[in-house]
């Protein structure tokens, strides 16, 4: 327990300072990076002819992310399937097949890094490098600029600019990811983590065995793996095996990495919005107050709720892991094994109980997928958090992801209060009508619509219950996992699954791609509509959606929206093979 509390609290340490240089960089102000940055950055816009001054409305905005996103997935397809032919490759490793190059390039290119393939032997160092690599940086740029770009649209600062893509893509990757990955590099390599461009190493183990040892360039591919909240291994262990996280301090830096951007991006909404509030010359005559308090002078007192609510619901998720992967198995108790350790079946000696608890519940809240012990060995509960996260996909996310899902669960919080006092929801000043309702209920509907519809599906065909190598309980929640994965953009998954298959890999490459740009269009949407309205007076009557009673009903709406639409099904799976279980 003491492991997990010091972890989060040195995680809240840099958050404040990163959030608001992260803010800095949205709001076009000058940061100690410019003066090298600068230079980079207009070469960067010369070689690829853009013009970054140019503002766009959300919908330029979102055909040029969607665009953009889809060329690049066309050339790294192509790499895929010529990587035998290319060099950087010692290992003689043979091209993909279509269907799986299909799913590989659409995972990465959504940031959701699903891996039907084990990179040791599927991937050349030209592959890992020019599509795994650099889609991790430039997906995670895109998902972050959308939420940039979703935040100006709130802060309504103009009536139909939110900004330029292609500004946002390269300043994020140049002035954050680009730096933050280099440095955690560094500390990965000095842990121990290989960085180089050898061969595969074979050694003769004790047993008397040959062995192959994968190396490469993987130090690089695990920083930003985690900063931009990847996931997908160098290995196919992930970072569960030594080679891509060997100490304890390497798993408390992989932790760190990713929780670090999605905690910052509440901040720097914060800041956004309070910008907006109280900078003259906006159209807004809400009254602040000249004393705040400490939290809502750091986080924004916008962003301070609804970092309360994330933290809430995070909270909740990792206590019921930790003390259902405490409990060990009833089972093995029953033959007279000790279960002091708690479960251990599937976890590195290394990190144990508590680390694998809180990596698992902080990989599935913050979207990364990357894995430091096998979840298809969890106990049911311990299972049922993971995938209930991905299926709120609001517990912070990735890639500003669920800043951008949250915020629409806001919107329908202030709706539904609105109706029980009979008045038009307001929401950052503005009020939320029919069209903004239409866009919210749409998005939120995706999302449960393509992992319950593609499930019944899998369940069905001949096709999909060929790829089902446990008929139970565990054999439901498998495939489920699998699509809530997928249209998280999460990408782990319970590995139980024979899943490199012509249907697995169509099956979830299109959700990977429905799951990833239909929400963010629409939310671009719901930003460009408000955006254009005008400020309204805050009365007696409005809702404050800045304090901690509005994160507690955010909570509620959540859970209350999760039990509806997903509780049958979780009956059916973790829960129906818990109660058999401890029966």
């Amino acid at each position: 327990m003491l492991q997990i509390v010091l972890t989060l609290i040195l995680y809240l340490l840099p958050l404040i300072p990163v959030g608001n240089y992260v803010y800095r960089i949205a709001a076009g102000k000058h940061t100690f990076a410019d003066p090298v940055m600068d230079r980079v950055d207009h070469a960067i816009y010369k070689l690829c002819g853009v013009n970054p001054e140019r503002s766009m409305d959300w919908k330029r905005y979102a055909g040029t992310l969607v665009g953009t996103n889809l060329v690049m997935i066309l050339l790294g397809y192509l790499i895929l399937r010529l990587q035998s032919l290319l060099f950087l490759n010692p290992n003689g490793i043979g091209s993909m097949d279509p269907s799986l190059s299909f799913n590989t390039i659409i995972s990465f290119m959504t940031n959701t890094n699903l891996q039907h393939y084990a990179g040791e032997t599927g991937l050349s160092y030209l592959s890992q490098m020019l599509v795994i690599i650099f889609m991790m940086f430039v997906s995670a740029a895109s998902g972050y600029a959308a939420c940039i770009a979703f935040i100006r649209g709130l802060a309504g600062r103009t009536s139909d600019q939110v900004g330029n893509f292609y500004s946002d893509l390269v300043r994020i990757i140049t002035r954050v990811l680009l730096p933050f990955s280099i440095l955690t590099g560094l500390l990965l390599v000095w842990q121990g983590v290989p960085q180089n461009f050898s061969g595969n190493i074979v050694v003769d183990t004790v047993e008397g065995a040959r062995q192959i040892i994968a190396t490469g360039p993987v130090a690089a591919l695990e920083s930003i793996k985690h900063l931009g909240t990847n996931g997908g291994g160098f290995l196919g262990a992930n970072s569960s095996t030594p080679i891509e996280n060997p100490t304890i301090l390497t798993n408390l830096i992989e932790l760190w990495s990713m929780m670090l951007l999605p905690g910052a991006c509440v901040v720097t909404f914060g800041r956004m919005v309070h910008d907006r509030r109280t900078e003259p010359g906006t159209g807004s005559t809400v009254p602040q107050p000249v004393r705040q308090s400490l939290t809502a002078r750091f986080f924004g007192k916008e962003g301070r709720s609804i970092f309360a609510a994330m933290g809430i619901l995070f909270l909740i998720g990792l206590a019921v892991c930790f003390w259902a992967e405490s409990q060990g198995n009833p089972l093995l108790s029953d033959l007279g094994l000790s279960q002091s350790m708690g479960s251990m079946e599937g976890k590195e000696v290394r990190f144990g109980t508590a680390q694998s608890s809180l990596f698992t519940a902080v990989t599935a809240s913050f979207t990364t997928g990357t894995v430091n012990n096998m979840h298809d060995t969890l106990t049911p509960l311990g299972g049922m958090v993971p995938l209930l996260h991905m299926m709120l996909n609001v517990v912070f996310g990735g890639k500003g992801v669920g800043l951008m899902n949250m915020i629409m669960y806001a919107i329908l919080a202030v709706f539904i209060c609105g109706l029980m006092i009979g008045r038009t929801p307001e929401y950052l000043g503005k009020k939320v009508e029919g069209r903004e309702m239409k866009l919210v209920a749409l998005c939120i509907i995706i999302h449960p619509l393509l992992i319950l519809s593609f499930t019944a599906l899998a369940v069905t065909v001949p096709a999909g219950l060929a790829g089902i190598t446990n008929p139970g309980y565990h054999g439901l929640t498998q495939v489920l996992y699998e699509y809530a994965s997928s249209a998280a953009n999460n990408g782990s998954g319970f590995e139980g699954l024979a899943d490199n298959s012509f249907f697995w890999n169509i099956t979830t490459g299109a959700v990977m791609f429905l799951g990833r740009y239909l929400p963010m269009v629409l939310q671009l949407a719901v930003a460009g509509s408000l955006m254009k309205k005008r400020f309204v007076n805050e009365t007696t009557g409005t809702l404050h959606t800045d304090g901690i009673g509005f994160a507690v009903i955010l909570v509620f709406v959540v859970y209350i929206f999760a039990a509806l639409t997903f509780f049958p099904v979780l009956a059916l799976g973790p829960i129906a093979e818990q109660l058999t279980l401890w029966a």
